[in-house]
């Protein structure tokens, strides 16, 4: 046994980030820190003055410490909330959009992501954005798994959303569905079983880690009538795949792979397309479920929601999935420190 000391690095550091500034993203930043996530240090990218006017109107006590650096982030009091100021052009009224303030939703972002990849922060979470405010302000976005990947130099994002025990990932994320055929690839199919199986492992704990892998075709193609993807590209994959020892099952018709009967047989279920895996995912727990990005080199934990202008200001807005993502975010931090130590 080694007798190297082991220095305890502390609750761990977060960041987060609220997201469009007309949304609910940054209500739910402030009624965090009215009531603070237990055993994390949180610090928040975005606006002094945003924060603080939200409060204002949210009728929150609230105590903005703003940070110099983001290595100063430390554990906090309820009702204080530390920021790393990023400047906003025009303030933000609930639930009006301005293009004006993408660019500034893209600074937090990117602010955040240097602070983790630094390793000044261990784990970052983001709140709602708007795609399309940010599209019409001229700037290409189609979404936060895709910019972090493409500002980390990450080839392959996986999505994969949580809610309790079942865990979905995806082949493909935001693309047009007449796209979808193109990308299911066994190359695609395989790297990304590969990303999912390792963080099962190392971020979640499952020693030998279980995966359903979808159909792509209603019926599964029915055996090549309904479309030859399943014969061709998904089966002979998971096959491969099988061949390593891993319990690995597919194609699997979609429309029975998330009954409760079935789906407990398996850690993970991996869906070919956006919809086909997030529309059975948020019927069992929207609000509460949580968006997990793979294939990065930070951990990065989000919210399953949207922007809900219509709730911006209001106080209705709910922030569990915001506290759920906080802790998974927590407990990834966590596990990956231990993984380190063995």
């Amino acid at each position: 046994m080694s007798n190297t000391a082991i220095t305890d690095p502390g609750p761990p550091r977060l960041a987060l980030t609220p997201g469009e500034p007309a949304g609910i993203g940054p209500d739910l930043a402030v009624r965090l820190a009215a009531n603070p996530l237990a055993g994390a240090a949180v610090v928040c990218f975005a606006a002094p003055a945003l924060l603080a006017a939200r409060a204002r109107v949210l009728g929150i006590a609230l105590d903005i410490v703003e940070l110099a650096t983001p290595a100063e982030t430390r554990v906090t009091a309820p009702g204080t909330l530390q920021v790393i100021a990023v400047p906003m052009p025009i303030a933000a009224i609930p639930g009006r959009l301005d293009p004006r303030n993408a660019a500034y939703v893209l600074a937090c972002l990117d602010a955040a992501v240097d602070a983790c990849a630094s390793g000044a922060l261990d784990a970052m979470v983001t709140g709602p954005v708007q795609k399309s405010v940010i599209n019409d302000a001229g700037i290409p976005f189609s979404g936060h798994t895709e910019y972090l990947a493409q500002r980390l130099g990450a080839p392959l994002p996986v999505m994969l959303l949580t809610a309790g025990t079942l865990r979905v990932a995806l082949v493909t994320t935001h693309v047009a569905l007449r796209a979808v055929p193109d990308l299911i690839t066994r190359d695609r199919i395989g790297a990304v079983v590969e990303i999912l199986h390792a963080a099962l492992r190392n971020r979640f704990a499952i020693a030998r880690p279980r995966i359903a892998v979808c159909g792509l075709n209603p019926h599964a193609g029915e055996s090549g009538h309904l479309g030859r993807e399943d014969e061709d590209i998904i089966r002979p994959t998971v096959a491969a795949l099988r061949a390593r020892g891993w319990e690995i099952d597919g194609p699997i018709p979609a429309d029975t792979a998330f009954a409760a009967d079935q789906r407990r047989h398996y850690d993970a279920i991996l869906a070919m397309y956006h919809d086909q895996g997030l529309a059975a995912l948020k019927a069992v727990g929207f609000g509460e479920s949580i968006n997990v990005t793979l294939g990065l080199p930070i951990i990065r934990t989000s919210v399953d929601h949207g922007t809900a202008l219509a709730l911006a200001g209001t106080g209705a807005a709910a922030d569990g999935s915001l506290r759920a993502a906080l802790e998974l975010a927590r407990t990834l931090v966590l596990s990956r420190a231990h993984h380190a130590r063995i």
